[in-house]
């Protein structure tokens, strides 16, 4: 039997020898909302590190600290801008060939030249010192780089995971996992492996199937034909919780819902404007109701624990005053007509927004702002799409208002993701748009290379205070994970990073 590999149309084989065929007995079924479409980290890579084929450099803990992976230590120098790497003894890929700096460095100075976290790090060399330790030089401090090596895109793959053009022709990684079978978009299939240099899986399989919607995800989740289901609709969870043979797992996320805004469209150029929208939101009802979460309703992109980044000093708004966001309308230049809606110079106060349904609490929250908006005199159209038309939107101009579920853990520390949301006036595709604040933008990009934590927690609070107060994207609710798990596997834990299934500490019950 060999490993099958099945891309876009495409089939190709591998050599190396599978276990016993995948069956519904011996496979980890886990069952997750986003598909993939490449077989390249840079594209696709947070399937391929969740299903433990893919490994880096540095890892994550729950609390965001950085441990070590793929290197055992590193050590910083020359003012912050020389990173050595000293790598684990004995790593081999899954073709059996061995890990070593010279791998790794050719890995990194790739991934360097394609999208990824590692765009935009002021990089001058990365380079293998020796056997085991490769250098990264950069041309000033860059305190996120550990989180950013610690991104699915800065994975580490065999040299016979490449053609002659550097294109990724294959999945070879150092998990505890190999691939048995890809149907890009919707299918993965991996099988253990014993040649692991840490935790050896002890289930034999576990395939990926990814499941549009939420409704289907529910139905797998109950009919036992997943085992672990991610994003689950809150509304079902009550029901799954009655099964006798499922666990339902509530975790926190740095993950925010958050409506995007052009701030270069009319109605939403002023603080003003933008104060009363957030003001007529109902958070606590929207976090009940829909979330099942009344803890989950915020007014702030980052959580109390990313504390530099959270304003300790803020006054909550989880609650709707039409009164204050009336006025501040008013202040605005904005009348309510005979019809009930805001109007100025003959023109209703209408916006487009979008959002899509990988996410299904998306649509229900989007339609509970739109009915609050309502009674602010807000017109708001809602469209469902694709999650891809808002960074298009984003760049040709168009977007004008998005609800999107905003990863800040994507990165372990947020700076890396805050820099490229909101560090310039243009913004970021799940950023800010056209947010004119240059002293903010200015601070937020010095921080990169700030050493001092004092400085860079004051720094840090200005820049937190500004985007709350400004509003160029305006919180709704902290992001929760429901998580169905089948009583039939032990040893489920939940990554708040989401970096990994843990499938290799999985162990059956029965």
């Amino acid at each position: 039997m060999l490993k099958k590999i099945a891309l876009l149309g495409l089939a190709s084989s591998l050599t190396l020898p599978a276990l016993a065929e995948p069956t519904t007995q011996n496979t980890v079924a886990v069952r997750a909302a986003f598909e993939f479409s490449s077989i390249d980290p840079s594209r696709a890579g947070f399937v391929f590190t969740r299903m433990q084929i893919l490994e880096t450099l540095v890892d994550v803990d729950e609390k965001g600290n950085l441990t070590p992976a793929l290197a055992t230590s590193w050590q910083i120098s020359n003012a912050g801008t020389q990173w050595d790497f000293t790598l684990r003894e004995g790593v081999k890929f899954h073709d059996g060939t061995e890990l070593d700096a010279d791998v790794v460095a050719a890995n990194l100075n790739l991934a360097l030249s394609k999208p990824g976290a590692l765009q935009g790090v002021p990089v001058t060399a990365i380079e293998a010192i020796g056997k085991q330790q490769v250098r990264i030089t950069l041309s000033q401090p860059f305190q996120p780089l550990g989180a950013v090596l610690a991104h699915y895109s800065a994975s580490i793959m065999a040299p016979a995971a490449f053609d002659e053009q550097n294109n990724v022709q294959a999945l070879i990684g150092t998990g505890p996992f190999s691939v048995y079978e890809i149907a890009a978009p919707h299918r993965l299939v991996v099988e253990k492996f014993d040649g692991y240099w840490g935790k050896k899986a002890q289930v034999e399989y576990a395939n990926y199937l990814t499941g549009h919607r939420a409704e289907a995800r529910v139905l797998q989740a109950r009919s036992g034909q997943g085992d672990i289901v991610f994003g689950l609709d809150p509304a079902a969870v009550p029901m799954l919780k009655r099964l006798p043979n499922l666990n339902v797992i509530h975790s926190d996320l740095p993950r925010t819902l958050a409506l995007k805004l052009n701030l270069a469209h009319p109605n939403l150029d002023t603080i003003e404007e933008r104060q009363a929208l957030s003001l007529a939101m109902n958070r606590q009802g929207i976090a009940t109701a829909v979330l099942r979460s009344a803890d989950a309703a915020t007014d702030q992109l980052l959580p109390e624990y990313m504390g530099d980044w959270h304003v300790a000093d803020g006054t909550p708004q989880l609650t709707p005053d039409l009164a204050k966001a009336a006025a501040l309308m008013q202040q605005a230049g904005w009348q309510k007509n005979a019809d009930g809606w805001l109007e100025q110079n003959g023109e209703i106060f209408e916006l487009d927004l979008i959002t899509y349904a990988d996410r299904p609490e998306l649509t229900t929250v989007a339609t509970a702002i739109q009915d609050q908006w309502k009674q602010l005199g807000v017109k708001l159209n809602v469209n469902v799409t694709n999650s891809s038309a808002i960074p298009a939107g984003h760049q040709d101009g168009s977007l004008e208002v998005a609800l999107i579920a905003r990863n800040y853990g994507s990165i372990a520390d947020p700076l890396g993701v805050l820099v490229k949301d909101f560090g310039s006036e243009k913004g970021g595709d799940w950023g800010s748009m056209n947010w004119n604040n240059p002293s903010i933008q200015t601070t937020l990009n010095n921080l990169v290379a700030e050493t001092d934590q004092e400085r860079y927690h004051q720094q840090a609070q200005q820049v937190a205070k500004a985007i709350y107060t400004e509003m160029p994207m305006i919180a709704v609710a902290s992001y929760v994970q429901q998580t169905a798990v089948n009583k039939r596997v032990d040893g489920f834990r939940f990554d708040p990073y989401e970096r990994s299934y843990f499938l290799n500490e999985l162990v059956w019950t029965k």
